[in-house]
């Protein structure tokens, strides 16, 4: 595997010799164990692995969420190991989206509002760009009628529609996806995966999605497996069959 340096080109992400322990001496647990990976401008990259496999880890951590015990991590090419909580935040808000398998919406917010809420927390509006931009993502996820409704007047998959316009809408430079579909049944997780996948190779979106399915992951152009804190196969695109193929090979290997 390719060493990851800090002068990589091309990533928007990336982490170098990464560690992540819990717990001390005997009751010490490792979920990442000297990872050394990049996520690679306008590809939708999947990461997998097993229940316990340190993937969430590693997304939380890439994004700022966590912090690593030893390693170095990078958003573009602004080193945030070791920032401090306000510094972090800031680069979140600015450079970061997040959509969740829970979709986080806002109750008390219409989905304009919620839509809007990171330009909100940035203390700005959107420039005449960005509200053209969020006007063309509001009509292609279909929602242009729904923007006085609040989250609970919307279906599942109309709400996670509702994230993924929020997670985009400030253009970030990665968008990060954790389970989106977990909660949606399979034609709207179909539609959302499609959705990731459109925004990717339309719009030249970077997206890294965590995932335990070998559907949504075939969406992605590229995917890194993880086991046991370490990344074990990073191939690109392939079928769902061959995913699960593969996940059942590492299960008897484990």
């Amino acid at each position: 595997m390719t060493e990851i340096t800090p002068d990589s080109l091309g990533l928007v992400a990336r982490v170098a010799q990464l560690t992540k322990s819990y717990g001390a001496g005997s009751t010490a647990v490792t979920a990442l164990d000297d990872v050394s990976i990049g996520i690679r401008k306008g590809e939708f990259t999947a990461i997998m692995g097993p229940s316990g496999s340190g993937k969430s880890t590693l997304m939380h951590i890439m994004a700022g969420l966590d912090t690593a015990t030893s390693g170095r991590v990078w958003i573009g090419n602004t080193e945030i190991t070791g920032l401090q909580d306000t510094e972090l935040t800031m680069i979140r808000r600015r450079r970061v989206g997040f959509v969740f398998q829970s979709f986080n919406l806002v109750p008390t917010l219409d989905i304009e509002g919620n839509i809007l809420l990171p330009f909100e927390l940035d203390g700005r509006k959107p420039t005449s760009g960005e509200r053209g931009w969020i006007d063309e993502l509001v009509g292609s996820l279909g929602l242009a009628d729904r923007l006085r409704h609040r989250p609970h007047e919307l279906s599942g998959g109309q709400q996670q529609r509702v994230a993924i316009a929020r997670a985009l809408g400030s253009r970030p430079e990665l968008v990060f996806a954790d389970e989106p579909t977990g909660n949606l049944d399979s034609r709207t997780g179909r539609e959302v995966l499609s959705l990731l996948a459109a925004s990717s190779a339309t719009y030249g979106q970077s997206i890294a999605m965590v995932t335990h399915d070998p559907i949504a992951a075939s969406y992605a152009d590229r995917i890194l497996f993880l086991a046991d804190g370490k990344v074990v196969e990073d191939r690109t695109r392939s079928t769902a069959a061959e995913i699960s193929e593969y996940m059942l090979g590492m299960e008897s290997r484990s």
